[in-house]
């Protein structure tokens, strides 16, 4: 049974899920989104059949979310030809006319991943906002990072306090169930995503702490 949260209207996207009790979870704490990795250095990544598996389980409503980090058009057509998806979310260096590509090969809508640091990163979102469905705002990986995200760490939410996109968007970097009322608040945005910052060990997803996220960002 999927519980619906009424309230702020803030939407959330788990990501990173692993197991058919993932998707249980994600669906009984009303979260918008789910989403599968397709990176191998991930400890969240999935095989296409077991990706299979859980977009399968997914309820009706709860949108899934592939994704990737510089896909070439193989990956893409093996992604898309096995697995049914919503939406494509890339995750790495893609330019704004590779983003255009995703989007109409696939025919699904693509979200492009931004990393920000500090404010001389900024115009780098104005890049994609006329080509993407979605813009996903996120914190830059340390220099040392081997994933381009979920590495649980944030940026200063202040960076864009009060500034708007034409394009939807999401906030995501280093948010936990004790962080993201606050990063709504100061951020103003109606959209959140969350991996590391819902597990009991990297790559292994607590549904308590996916129930906790849910309900503070829809801020009840």
């Amino acid at each position: 049974m999927r519980v619906t949260r009424p309230g702020s209207g803030v939407r959330t996207k788990i990501c990173g899920l692993t197991r058919l009790s993932d998707v249980a979870a994600v669906s009984e704490a009303g979260a918008a989104f789910m989403g599968l990795v397709f990176f191998p250095k991930s400890p969240r990544n999935v095989s296409l059949p077991q990706a299979r598996d859980l977009a399968l389980a997914a309820p009706v409503g709860l949108a899934k979310v592939a994704l990737l980090v510089n896909p070439d058009d193989a990956l893409l057509d093996a992604v898309t030809g096995t697995v049914p998806l919503d939406m494509i979310q890339l995750h790495g260096t893609e330019t704004p006319e590779r983003v255009a590509e995703v989007r109409t090969r696939t025919g699904l809508p693509v979200m492009k991943a931004v990393g920000l640091r500090d404010a001389a990163d900024l115009p780098i979102l104005d890049r994609y906002v006329d080509v993407a469905d979605q813009v996903l705002v996120d914190a830059k990986p340390p220099e040392d990072a081997s994933l381009p995200g979920g590495n649980g760490v944030g940026f200063d939410w202040r960076l864009i306090a009060g500034r708007k996109w034409k394009t939807p968007w999401m906030l995501a970097g280093g948010l936990t169930p004790d962080n993201v009322s606050e990063a709504v608040r100061l951020t103003g945005a109606r959209q959140v995503d969350v991996s590391s910052g819902v597990e009991s060990a990297p790559g292994v997803k607590d549904a308590r702490l996916i129930a906790a996220f849910c309900t503070a960002a829809s801020g009840q």
